[in-house]
């Protein structure tokens, strides 16, 4: 594989970051800041109580939250945010059963040619809808996506819904299975990442990410299957589904891609049941990388990464 590192390209995340639990507070657990040096310096600085700040409130209420302005809000760190630039967050809260393991946290920017979607679908009454969600500029696109209900094993958020697995769907302006892809083919938007968050109550959340080839959220996505009833009791993980805009599919037919604990940054996610984000050579020759777990039923599930 090619590990050169490519020149940079304009992502629509500009920072990714890990907080983790260490006694009743959340701390520093790794992220990727860029070029934002002050915002990274004051976020190492910083931790949260339960119920503080973006992260303390998605581990106090359990669930993933998206939040479009800092300015007046709960956010804590609203002035580095905005000399750095940063307008947006969605934090994801990853549970092993009742026990909070990590909250990853994105932080976005807007600005007028910015496009893609962070979404996150909540079930009610047999029916999945909007929660809330980051669009940039994508803005007739955000007004669909409040309109849209899914049932389910309908369309991306249906069918993680139905499947309670990782999907990745290409081709979102063809409408191959994308209930939107008119919208999302006029934008840009060509590849989307589906992935359930457990939470303790049982709720169905589903997180969505939606990317344009302009402003990527990335530009390769893995899944990997790590359940008993898939592996055995290998320990290991399998690369069940997987694409990159350099290499294209990632699967082989013909032969089995596996990790094992600590190999790797999936291999690392997969040892210690955390989120892993890495700027070096685990994020192959990308700026960075995000591995994220998912538990369910008492095991590590599935491992998402993506590559930016």
């Amino acid at each position: 594989m090619d590990t050169l590192m490519e020149p940079p390209v304009r992502t629509f995340v500009d920072v990714m970051e890990i907080w983790v639990p260490e006694g009743d507070r959340l701390v520093p657990g790794g992220g990727h800041y860029g070029t934002l040096s002050a915002f990274a310096e004051a976020s190492r600085k910083t931790s949260f109580a339960k119920g503080e700040g973006l992260p303390g409130k998605a581990w106090a209420e359990e669930r993933p939250i998206v939040l479009k302005a800092f300015e007046g809000s709960y956010f804590l760190r609203t002035d580095a945010a905005k000399q750095a630039g940063l307008t947006s967050a969605v934090a994801i809260p990853v549970f092993a059963g009742r026990t909070l393991k990590a909250v990853l946290m994105v932080l976005c920017s807007d600005d007028a040619d910015r496009f893609g979607a962070i979404e996150v679908w909540a079930e009610n009454d047999g029916i999945l809808s909007l929660e809330d969600g980051y669009y940039g500029a994508a803005k007739q696109f955000e007004e669909i996506s409040q309109r849209t209900t899914f049932k389910r094993g309908q369309g991306l958020p249906g069918s993680v819904w139905s499947s309670k697995t990782p999907i990745l769907m290409r081709d979102l302006g063809q409408g191959y299975g994308f209930v939107r892809s008119e919208s999302a083919g006029k934008i840009g938007l060509n590849t989307g990442l589906g992935l359930p968050v457990p939470v303790p109550d049982g709720t169905t959340y589903v997180l969505t990410l939606l990317t344009a080839s302009g402003t990527p959220i990335a530009r390769r996505f893995e899944i990997w299957d790590a359940r008993s009833a898939k592996v055995g009791a290998s320990g290991k993980a399998i690369l069940t589904d997987g694409i990159c805009e350099r290499s294209g599919p990632l699967w082989d037919f013909e032969k089995e891609r596996t990790v094992t604990a600590w190999q790797g940054p999936v291999g690392r996610a997969l040892g210690s049941g955390l989120p892993v984000i890495d700027t070096g050579a685990g994020a192959v020759g990308y700026a960075s990388m995000v591995a994220l777990p998912i538990h369910r039923n008492g095991e590590l599930a599935h491992i998402v990464a993506w590559y930016c």
